[in-house]
C-alpha cells in the first residue's frame, strides 16, 4: 500500500515538472488566454441581453395581440397573421445575435 501512495505522489509531481513552460512563452499565453476570456464574457453578455430584451418583445406582443382579440373575437383573423410574424421577426434577431455570440466566442 505504501508504494502505491509512493508511485502515485511521485507520479503527480513528475506531471507538474514537465508541464513547465520557458517564462516569455507563459506570459504571452495568458495574455492569449485573458483576451479570449473577455471575448468570452462579452458573447455571453450579448446573447443574454438579447434573449432578455427578445423575451419581452415577444411578451408584449402576444399580450396586446391577445387584448386586441379579447376585445373584438371577430379580428382574430386579422391579428393572428400579423402577430406570428411579428413573433418570427424578433426570435430571428434572437438567433442573430446567438450567431454572433458563437462566432465571438
Amino acid at each position: 500500500m505504501k508504494k502505491m501512495f509512493v508511485t502515485l505522489a511521485t507520479m503527480l509531481v513528475s506531471v507538474s515538472a514537465f508541464a513547465q513552460e520557458e517564462a516569455g512563452a507563459a506570459v504571452d499565453v495568458v495574455a492569449a488566454n485573458a483576451d479570449r476570456g473577455l471575448v468570452a464574457i462579452a458573447a455571453a453578455i450579448a446573447i443574454a441581453l438579447s434573449v432578455f430584451a427578445g423575451a419581452m418583445a415577444q411578451g408584449k406582443t402576444a399580450s396586446t395581440a391577445l387584448e386586441g382579440i379579447a376585445r373584438n373575437p371577430a379580428a382574430s383573423g386579422k391579428l393572428l397573421i400579423p402577430m406570428i410574424l411579428g413573433l418570427a421577426l424578433i426570435e430571428s434577431l434572437v438567433i442573430y445575435a446567438l450567431i454572433i455570440a458563437l462566432r465571438l466566442a
